[in-house]
């Protein structure tokens, strides 16, 4: 059944929330899971529909797959298949980082090439590219990526795009180096604090692994690797979608579980924008609206994520002044702000830069969400509307955020989640 959001505005957000695991740790360590025939336990994984599809795919591979708790899944693949068809792994692009988890345990993978949301451009050249260099044999046919690994040997692997480094990529190069005979030495390696979680896991299933967390890390390859228990790290981009919350509204919003050290350029630029920030051992607090119109460019990690872009641009439509947002990691990700100009916000781009000019009047009106971040940004910005917003498309929110209405409710926002056929005749999409 398809669903829509209906946000009133004008309610001022406080309290505290508990941050989830983060999505974009959980569905590699997932995938790694299958790297080994013991079983492996993951803990304070949040409950998303790309978690749901994931955990699909593991036990289309043969592992089985239960979730004892809410929040704890138990992966055990004793014996799983080197083939994953298109049908599964179309519905997220993630799915791509079973890649190097095959080419490590099995010395082959054949994978359709996945699908994603639409904000441009994805490819995975790279992860090819580094699979490559370890010697493995890759074939693109149909579609249909097939690699040997049967003579791979750990070699120098440079991951570096014209977009940077590539955060998949990197967490494939290092699944699959994992048990390359020999060392491999991956430069331009992506930063991410979702990498070194994963490295973190794969150290205790028996890995050896050194320097993630930097541009160069190294991995030795191991014969086997075992089971093991882990916990998924908080998911900054929701902890910094809640604090967007909360100044958004001139509130006080407190994110408990957090990690401050994973979210320094955004919070960086919050203060920047005058928004009162205050951080502890394990919380956050962003309090009060912006004052300040700021520029921000979006980089890999530790640059400002770009998964918090959308939701920076709503939050700057409250500010007097011109604020210049430039997309470097994916150019074309600005589909939000057509759906804001909806609302009444007026921002020009010109190529990878977007133009906002705040302190116009919103008004709620009938939006449409075109990818994950984009759904979470218009019903931020919807808090601050006047009148009655309705965001449709609901399914891109549920990939990246649990429950999300909900805990917004919990901070005393006025938002709900109904079915399409709820909507004022006229407002919803063909």
């Amino acid at each position: 059944m398809l669903e829509v959001a209906r946000i009133i505005g004008g309610r001022r957000l406080s309290g505290t929330i508990q941050a989830a695991g983060a999505k974009n740790a959980a569905l590699p360590l997932l995938a790694a899971s299958l790297l080994t025939s013991e079983a492996v336990t993951l803990h304070n994984v949040p409950d998303l529909s790309d978690v749901r599809f994931m955990a699909e795919i593991l036990r289309h591979q043969g592992a089985i797959v239960t979730n004892p708790t809410p929040g704890t899944w138990v992966i055990h693949a004793q014996e799983i298949t080197h083939r994953t068809p298109y049908d599964l792994v179309r519905k997220m692009r993630a799915s791509v980082c079973l890649l190097g988890a095959l080419v490590g345990r099995l010395h082959q993978a054949e994978m359709a090439i996945p699908g994603g949301c639409v904000i441009g451009p994805r490819p995975i050249d790279l992860h090819l590219k580094g699979l490559e260099a370890l010697g493995c044999v890759v074939t693109v046919e149909g579609g249909v990526v097939s690699v040997d690994a049967t003579r791979a040997r750990g070699s120098l692997v440079f991951m570096g795009g014209p977009m940077g480094s590539t955060v998949l990529g990197t967490a494939n190069l290092v699944m699959a180096a994992s048990l390359t005979p020999g060392e491999t030495r991956i430069e331009c390696a992506a930063r991410e604090p979702e990498v070194v979680d994963l490295c973190e896991l794969l150290l205790k299933m028996g890995a050896d692994i050194r320097g993630h967390g930097t541009a160069v890390i190294t991995i030795k390859g191991v014969e086997r690797l075992r089971g093991t228990e882990h916990t998924v790290i908080p998911d900054r981009i929701e902890t910094g979608t809640y604090l967007v919350a909360g100044a958004i509204t001139d509130g006080d919003v407190t994110v408990t579980g957090a990690e401050a050290a994973h979210l320094g350029a955004f919070l960086d630029k919050l203060r920047a924008a005058g928004v009162g920030v205050e951080t502890g051992p394990g919380f956050i607090r962003a309090f009060g609206r912006p004052t300040r119109a700021v520029d921000i460019i979006t980089e890999p990690y530790p640059g400002f994520p770009t998964d918090l872009q959308a939701q920076f641009m709503a939050l700057q439509l409250l500010v007097d002044g011109r604020s210049t947002i430039t997309e470097t990691v994916y150019p074309h990700r600005f589909m939000h702000a057509a759906e804001l100009q909806r609302m009444g916000a007026e921002i020009a781009i010109d190529g990878a830069t977007a133009a906002v000019y705040g302190d116009r009047p919103l008004s709620g009106a009938p939006v449409m969400a075109s990818d994950l971040r984009a759904s979470a940004a218009l019903i931020l910005a919807a808090l601050t509307a006047k009148g009655e917003t309705w965001v449709q498309r609901l399914y891109h929110l549920d990939r990246g955020y649990e429950r999300f209405e909900e805990r917004l409710r919990s901070l005393g926002a006025d938002v709900e989640r109904l079915p399409a056929s709820t909507m004022p005749k006229g407002f919803a999409e063909d």
